[in-house]
């Protein structure tokens, strides 16, 4: 029994010896993630890049007409902080799979609800979430390696780039920025009835520049500047003046704002005023 015991420790101190003793190498496709703020949601992508070491890619390597893990080794993994539109659709905030079927003249993009699979090996079409299609662009110079990136961001989306050899496909992210500033809006101004400058100026900043109520942005600029005038704030309510019509005050308020921003030093506002000013008469 002693033996026996003896000879398990010892087996157990040699693994733990192994284990402790593994090379660390270079992986042939090495993991990366890469994170984005769009809009106010947050959006990543875990992945792995491998690359072309002399190999034809599309076509050959990857089939076409086979769903692809777009990248290497796991799943790659896409995920969102808050409800997006992709396609048109919306889709649940969380964490998704994407794969992508190639093609010559068209891919097919796929978000799965199954994010544990090694690569596509198990997929299942039953788990998709949502299935779309996408043109492939013809890049003049090789990306030697697999990449995912963010392109061409707006406030509410961005595009999804994927890029191998001399492939390009992408697709549009989507946010709904409008409601969650809308129910913050609601929440501090409206209903909390918030007088803190800061705030009133964003809420009145935000309904001047997205063309909403603007007698209400009118009530919240004047109330911030009472409070607490700046050379930026004096400005939005310069514009919001023009956008009512209020030409004459707008112009009075505009030289006010470029009175404050020669004092701060800010030339960029005083420009930015005589330019409305021009602009009013």
């Amino acid at each position: 029994m002693k033996q026996k015991i003896a000879f398990t420790l010892a087996f157990l101190m040699c693994s733990l010896l192994s284990f402790a003793q593994q090379i660390q190498m270079p992986q042939a496709s090495p993991s990366a993630k890469i994170a984005q703020k769009v809009g106010l949601t947050d959006v990543t992508v875990d992945y792995s890049r491998p690359s072309t070491k002399d190999r034809k890619i599309f076509g050959e390597l990857v089939p076409y007409g086979q769903v692809w893990r777009t990248g290497a080794n796991g799943a790659t993994v896409l995920s969102f902080s808050t409800d997006v539109i992709i396609d048109g659709k919306s889709i649940p905030a969380g964490q998704y799979a994407l794969y992508a079927i190639p093609g010559k003249s068209e891919w097919t993009m796929i978000l799965s609800k199954n994010i544990k699979l090694w690569g596509a090996i198990g997929y299942q079409q039953a788990d998709d979430v949502i299935r779309f299609k996408t043109t492939p662009e013809k890049l003049k110079k090789k990306n030697e390696t697999f990449e995912i990136s963010f392109a061409n961001m707006t406030d509410t989306g961005s595009d999804l780039s994927l890029e191998w050899e001399n492939t390009k496909v992408d697709f549009r992210i989507e946010t709904q920025v409008d409601p969650l500033v809308m129910a913050q809006i609601k929440e501090l101004i409206i209903d909390g009835n918030s007088t803190d400058p800061s705030l009133l100026y964003s809420a009145a900043s935000y309904y001047y520049t997205n063309k909403k109520d603007m007698n209400l942005a009118y009530n919240w600029i004047n109330e911030s500047v009472e409070k607490d005038s700046k050379y930026w704030t004096m400005h939005l309510k310069a514009k919001i003046e023009a956008a009512l019509g209020k030409k004459t005050d707008a112009v009075e308020t505009a030289k006010v704002s470029i009175n404050l921003a020669e004092e701060a030093g800010n030339q960029d506002y005083v420009g930015l005023n005589e330019r409305l000013i021009k602009s009013l008469k």
